[in-house]
C-alpha cells in the first residue's frame, strides 16, 4: 500500500507540473531534439554541411508522411506499448510476491 502511495504522489506531481508548464508558456511550441540538432550543426558548419545518410524507410518508397499528426500517432504508439510492458512487469512480479 504503500508503494501505491507513493506512486501516486510522484504521479500527481509531475502531472501538476506539466500543467503548471503549460500554463507559464501557452504559446510555446514544442521541438523535438533533431529539430535543436540541425540548429547546432548549422551553426557550426556555417550551413555547408550536407548529410551523408538519408531515410530509407520513406526514401525508397517515395512517400512523405501525410503530416505531423504520423508522428504524433507513432509516438503515442510507443509509448502505449512501453506502458503495457512496464504493467505486465509490474503485475507480474506483484503477483509472483503475493503467491509466495
Amino acid at each position: 500500500m504503500k508503494g501505491e502511495l507513493i506512486f501516486g504522489v510522484i504521479a500527481v506531481l509531475f502531472v501538476a507540473s506539466f500543467f503548471y508548464g503549460m500554463a507559464a508558456h501557452p504559446d510555446s511550441e514544442f521541438g523535438g531534439a533533431d529539430g535543436q540538432a540541425e540548429d547546432v550543426i548549422a551553426d557550426l558548419t556555417g550551413g555547408t554541411y550536407e548529410p551523408w545518410a538519408e531515410d530509407t524507410w520513406f526514401s525508397n518508397l517515395k512517400f512523405e508522411p501525410p503530416g505531423g499528426e504520423t508522428e504524433s500517432l507513432l509516438f503515442a504508439l510507443q509509448a502505449a506499448i512501453g506502458a503495457i510492458v512496464i504493467g505486465y512487469f509490474f503485475g507480474y512480479y506483484r503477483g509472483k510476491g503475493q503467491a509466495s
